[in-house]
Formats: structure tokens, C-alpha cells, sequence
């Protein structure tokens, strides 16, 4: 059996009749939406995953930083006022 990571959980059958209810309900945290009782998908409010995304995108731009660290034998210097 898959864990069910969220402490709000719903069926399928719940998420068709309401889902605002549903968000309502649990005031901005996560649902888990359960197909057999198995999770089928997690609902999330729209800010809490512009937030991923966000969050998702810095840790991405981070490891092209680390990469291009080791790189840096191969930089050339310049002159900011040569710009």
C-alpha cells in the first residue's frame, strides 16, 4: 500500500460533488484524492504550487551555479567598464 502523504483526504466521488468544499475545508493543505483508497492525486491550493514551481526552479538555477563553479578555470576575465 502507497502512503498517503497529507493529513486531508477525500474520494473521487467527493471531489466531483464539491470541490471547493473540499479546498475549504482544508484550509490550504493538501488532499489526498483516493481512488480504492489507494492515492490517485494530491490537491493542492493554486498559491501552494505557484510556490512549488517557484521553489522547484531556484533549486534547478542552484545546481546550473554549482555546475558552472567547476567551469571556472575555463572563465574569461573581463572588465565590467569594458562592457
Amino acid at each position: 500500500m502507497r502512503q498517503i502523504l497529507s493529513s486531508c483526504s477525500a474520494s473521487i466521488s467527493e471531489l466531483k460533488k464539491n470541490p471547493t468544499a473540499l479546498l475549504n475545508e482544508a484550509e490550504g493543505a493538501p488532499i489526498a484524492i483516493l481512488n480504492h483508497n489507494v492515492p490517485a492525486a494530491y490537491l493542492i491550493p493554486a498559491e501552494t504550487y505557484e510556490w512549488l514551481m517557484d521553489k522547484l526552479e531556484d533549486v534547478e538555477l542552484a545546481q546550473i551555479v554549482r555546475d558552472r563553479a567547476g567551469e571556472k578555470s575555463q572563465a574569461i576575465e573581463i572588465d565590467l567598464d569594458d562592457l
